[in-house]
């Protein structure tokens, strides 16, 4: 089935660049475009796309703002967001992930990740760049990291669970976890399958982040 796309942003330029992009990959289709975040909303109400390619700065209202509204309204169709942006602002990056986009790029990507990380989004799964990964896992961490609050869920996890959880929160793939815990690759994925169900989150990152505000993983771990 072709991945249905809206793509999001200010420029016409890019609004084009990126159609023709993601247009030429067989399962992507790009279905509509919007200018600015309250067409994007009107557009996820119309058009109904799987992913929403979306820029952050814009006028009117900027697409975190957007994301949020897409996410949460109750007459908006279900779909997922990428926030694709030049800006490498962390307040961004964390505003992203709490709005519930599901991946954050910048704009110096190249073409076949951006295709990857609409396919990985249209799965229910999240991507983020490496050094947004790190940087994010580096803020959670700081020593003035807001105090730690309740997560639900959390005690539910076994102790592999947990275990899991925290190197998810190192930021290691399935596989470098498995190498680590001399398990399976399958286990692993299990076990992630589990966490994110007994947290009730949509993605590792999402988990990720529970983590880090539970206090669990911290500064020294």
């Amino acid at each position: 089935m072709t991945i249905r796309v809206l793509v999001v942003d200010d420029e016409e330029l890019v609004r084009t660049g990126l159609r023709l992009i993601l247009d030429a990959e067989p399962d992507i289709g790009v279905v509509g475009t919007a200018s600015d975040g309250r067409q994007a909303v009107a557009e996820v109400r119309r058009l109904c796309p799987d992913v929403v390619l979306m820029d952050i700065r814009m006028p009117g209202l900027d697409g975190l703002e957007a994301t949020r509204r897409i996410l949460t309204e109750p007459d908006v169709p279900p779909c997922k967001v990428v926030i694709l942006t030049t800006f490498d602002v962390d307040e961004h990056v964390y505003e992203a992930l709490r709005a519930g986009a599901s991946g954050f790029l910048l704009k110096d990507v190249p073409a076949d990740q951006l295709a990857h990380a609409i396919r990985v989004a249209a799965a229910g799964k999240a991507l983020l760049a490496p050094s947004v990964t790190r940087r994010l896992i580096a803020a959670f961490a700081r020593p003035a990291a807001p105090a730690p609050v309740p997560v639900t869920g959390l005690g539910d996890l076994t102790p592999r669970e947990v275990e899991v959880l925290t190197l998810l929160a190192e930021g290691l793939s399935n596989a470098e976890i498995a190498t680590r815990l001399f398990v399976g690759e399958a286990t692993v994925k299990t076990h992630v399958a589990r966490i994110l169900t007994k947290l009730g989150v949509r993605d590792r990152v999402q988990a990720v982040i529970a983590a880090f505000r539970s206090g669990l993983v911290s500064a020294g771990r």
